[in-house]
This record gives C-alpha cells, structure tokens and sequence, in this order.
C-alpha cells in the first residue's frame, strides 16, 4: 500500500511539472523575441559594450507581443504570428 501512495506523489509530481512546461512555452512563445533581446542587451551590458540597440529592439518586440495578446484567437490562429515571421 506504501508503494502506491509513493507512485500517486510522484505522479502529482510530474502533472506540476507538465503544467508548469505547459505554461512557459505559451509565455516563451509570445515574449520569446523580447526575452532573447534583453537577454543579449544585458549580455553587451556585462561585457562593457553599449546595448542601447538590443534595448531598444526588445521594447519594440515588447509592444508587439503586448499587442498581440490582447486579440482574440482560438486554437487555429495558434502560432499563426510567429510562423508567418
């Protein structure tokens, strides 16, 4: 019986940790672009060099993605805008 108890926690577990992945890859989808430009402005920043272009850059593809999420789709305009780039 202790065994089975065991096998349904880490079952739990695993649902977390899918619903979690889940969720990222629908943020990453809409602010990937962003994430990558301030990831490589801040990059620049550490290096000594200037990143006022990767700073600009990710505002831009911040104010897209805002723009984005806030329209209305269902399942079959899923990725529809980032497939067409």
């Amino acid at each position: 019986m202790r065994k089975l108890k065991r096998g349904q926690g880490m079952m739990e577990y695993v649902i977390i940790v899918a619903m979690i992945a889940v969720a990222a890859i629908g943020v990453y989808s809409v602010f990937g672009q962003t994430i990558r430009n301030q990831t490589s402005g801040l990059a620049n920043e550490v290096a000594g060099k200037q990143s006022a272009a990767q700073i600009s850059a990710a505002g831009d593809t911040a104010t897209t993605a805002a723009s984005r999420a806030n329209t209305q789709k269902g399942m079959s305009e899923y990725n529809k805008d980032n497939d067409a780039k």
